[in-house]
């Protein structure tokens, strides 16, 4: 008892001494020059912010917490505060009378400590809710404003991980006070503890930052000042876990306490101090350096395309039988940048069906710079590639998948069983090149490549964006799979739901406004090849004269319908192109001014530039996906009821959207992947987006996920993220950041054209 009485007694006078300099108030009122560093770089922040358009707002680098800038100084403030606290003993001489009052060195050294750390843990937490108050209202309502790396311009208390944020670099005030501490012991001198206190806290983090990535950003990590956030933060500007960075941030102030435990021990020859230090130094510097929690792959990557790593993995053909013959689908990667730490994969989804996602990655990769900080981004050519080059199957011709019949509206029985006659003529010859493979294209068992693809990932889960009708493989995912799912952001799809009259109506709503849209810009563009003239009226004479005498294509040999037209027109009519100049609305006006004039020649040209046809194809390589994906007009009795409703509600486009049902007339495979909605339980909040004419569409396959959300796009388009668009991959990179849906109704708008 009487040695217990004898600490708490050195650990009082300590306290006194600390109390009665007066040096000690300055230093903690000069703390406070940390609150004003925070607010005023903020406040330069908000005023280069608010100078620039919104889209340009967008690349800004976040506030964050507001700290970043204030936190090396107060950090330096506290460890001052702890270095004085023995060096001005040595300094004044008054350390010979402390050594008298306590022989004991070492006692007298860690006397000191808990009264430091006391003064380090109030102050500090008192600046980093200071600066962070001081911060965020200088920002104001700006705070919430999303980047385009995810984040926001500030971050308010009421985000996930901004408390414990606060709360643990407050706390860190202790360990900087401690850092200094064992300094002040070690150097006995003030100046000489000072300077090495700031090699320390600014000169070691300024020279980590001028070094070439990734190796800066992954020394900076190890920095006291850096240490916090990646404590608290969920997706901090670091590579140390958790666990590893507050090993680290325990053994600063351990390193400096046990140097100056040395210094002391070896002018009082006791060694135990030094022992008991340097073990623990060991110890904990031994957590970061032990093997993370990382997944570990199968696959083996090397470079193919520019930035691209490409790897290869065997899958079953028929997934009901795993053990049967295998085919090899290839994979692409963009690798994470490697300077912060690693969140896991995101899965990107390529539409078509039987577009490239490793094409993908090369053509668009520019979209996931922001989302590499913190994942691999990975895609793969799946099954149903119908591509050009290496990754489509090799079963299948290119000319067998790139073309296929033209398709007509039958307009009796006969014809709708001679349409399905044409169609499975078509198929067969695609298909008895290999029919095992032929049979095995649908979504679902894309969707099972995607999980042996995880699996050989080495990944618990994945994060998904899918795109077009890659959204129908990431449905088939989630109902499969829902447990693998750690979030899924789709972009312009509608996940396989079931075509009826319920999906009929929605996107005859949605070509109908777009079109009222189209006639509207012609009407106030003086280079609008129909402008003066009422476009509504000159389209639908078009349509109907061409479906009672169709309209040739001079020279060509053949003749388009009205259905043709209206086949040829809606993509156009759907994507313009950038605006206001809307290149593929100035090229569709001239076309309908054209036919109407008697000459089909503009649709053929456009339409045979992408596909290789004066008229619209019916490509196999889609309808191979299609049509065991359940794509219906149900029947003959099923099709005119759709075609009578496509008559009463859409006077512009009726009968459009049965091209692609209709191709699957007479299809010889079987159906193996329904339409069905991704379950209501299981899966975690999902994001949709989409433009004018796919938002409705994209919003129904996360309807039924409780907490899900969707971000309109107030513009034309299709594949929003992979197109680079700004506000929404802002949006989607929150969302996979921090699993936080964007709010109800949230809404993104075109940038304003640049005067």
């Amino acid at each position: 008892m009487r040695t217990v009485s004898r600490v708490f007694d050195v650990i009082a006078a300590e306290w006194e001494k600390f109390r009665s300099l007066r040096s000690n108030g300055w230093l903690l009122l000069a703390s406070l020059l940390a609150v004003g560093l925070s607010a005023g770089v903020t406040a330069m922040v908000v005023r280069g912010y608010d100078n620039q358009t919104p889209d340009e707002r967008l690349s800004f680098s976040s506030v964050g917490d507001g700290l970043s800038t204030g936190l090396p100084v107060a950090y330096f403030v506290l460890a001052a505060l702890g270095a004085l606290s023995v060096s001005s003993e040595h300094a004044t001489g008054m350390i010979r009378t402390s050594l008298v009052a306590v022989p004991r060195r070492g006692l007298l050294l860690f006397a000191k400590a808990p009264v430091v750390a006391g003064i380090g843990l109030a102050a500090g937490l008192a600046l980093a809710f200071g600066m962070h108050a001081a911060a965020m209202a200088v920002l104001g309502g700006r705070a919430d404003d999303r980047l385009l790396d995810g984040t926001t311009l500030g971050t308010t208390l009421s985000q996930p991980g901004v408390l414990p944020g606060l709360l643990v670099a407050g706390a860190a005030g202790a360990a900087a006070a401690l850092v200094g501490l064992g300094v002040g012991a070690l150097v006995r001198s003030t100046a000489g503890a000072l300077v090495t206190l700031i090699v320390i806290l600014f000169v070691l983090p300024g020279a980590a930052q001028v070094l070439p990535r990734p190796l800066g950003p992954r020394v900076g990590s190890f920095m006291f000042e850096n240490l916090p956030e990646q404590i608290a933060h969920p997706h901090p500007e670091g590579v140390l876990g958790p666990i590893a960075a507050l090993a680290l941030l325990i053994a600063y102030p351990v390193v400096a306490l046990t140097g100056g435990a040395a210094a002391i021990a070896l002018r009082g020859r006791r060694f135990r101090p030094l022992a008991v230090g340097l073990a623990a130094t060991v110890l904990l510097a031994l957590v970061p350096a032990l093997p993370s929690s990382a997944s570990t792959s199968a696959l083996t990557w090397s470079k193919c395309r520019g930035e691209v790593e490409c790897a290869t993995l065997a899958v079953p053909v028929d997934w009901a039988r795993p053990q049967g013959r295998k085919i090899t689908i290839r994979l692409g990667r963009l690798p994470a940048t490697g300077t912060h730490r690693r969140l896991g994969v995101v899965f990107s989804i390529p539409g078509g069906p039987g577009g490239s996602g490793i094409g993908d990655l090369e053509k668009h990769g520019a979209s996931f710079a922001e989302l590499r900080r913190h994942f691999d981004v990975v895609s793969f050519a799946p099954r149903n590639v119908t591509d050009d080059g290496p990754d489509r199957p090799r079963a299948f011709s290119l000319d067998c998948l790139k073309t296929g019949p033209w398709i007509e509206l039958p307009d009796d029985r006969a014809e709708f069983a001679a349409l399905g006659e044409r169609n499975r003529a078509a198929a067969e010859q695609c298909r008895r090149a290999d029919p095992e493979y032929f049979d095995n294209l649908d979504s679902a068992s894309v969707a099972r490549d995607i999980e042996a693809v995880r699996a050989a990932l080495g990944e618990a889960r994945l994060s998904f964006v899918a795109t077009s009708y890659g959204t129908v493989p990431a449905a088939a995912y989630a109902r499969l799979f829902p447990g693998r799912v750690r979030a899924m952001y789709v972009d312009g799809g509608d996940g396989g739901r079931p075509e009826g009259e319920a999906e009929q109506r929605v996107r005859y709503a949605s070509i109908e406004r777009q079109f009222a849209r189209f006639a509207a810009w012609c009407r106030a563009t003086t280079t609008c090849a129909l402008h003066g003239r009422d476009v509504v009226r000159v389209w639908q004479d078009l349509v109907a004269s061409a479906d009672r005498s169709p309209v040739p294509v001079r020279g060509r040999g053949v003749a388009y319908s009205g259905f043709d037209f209206k086949v040829a027109a809606a993509p156009s009519v759907v994507s313009p192109g950038p605006m206001p100049q809307a290149p593929r609305w100035h090229e569709l006006a001239a076309a309908i001014a054209k036919a109407a004039a008697g000459d089909a020649a503009g649709f053929a040209s456009y339409v045979e530039a992408v596909t290789g046809s004066p008229k619209p194809m019916s490509f196999r390589g889609m309808n191979m996906t299609h049509c065991q994906d359940g794509l219906s007009v149900g029947g003959y009795e099923g099709y005119r009821r759709l075609r009578a409703l496509g008559e009463k509600v859409s006077p512009n486009f009726a009968g459009n959207e049965l091209w692609h049902p209709l191709a699957c007339v007479g299809w010889p495979a079987p159906v193996k992947n329904p339409p069905a909605a991704p379950p209501s339980r299981g899966l975690p909040p999902m994001v949709a987006a989409g433009s004018w004419t796919d938002h409705d569409d994209t919003a129904y396959l996360v309807r039924n996920v409780p907490g899900s959300s969707t971000i309109r796009y107030d513009g034309s388009g299709h594949g929003l993220y992979l197109s680079g668009e700004r506000c929404t991959i802002a949006h989607a990179n929150r969302y996979l950041l921090t699993l936080t849906p964007p709010a109800p109704g949230t809404t993104c708008a075109p940038p304003a054209p640049k005067p």
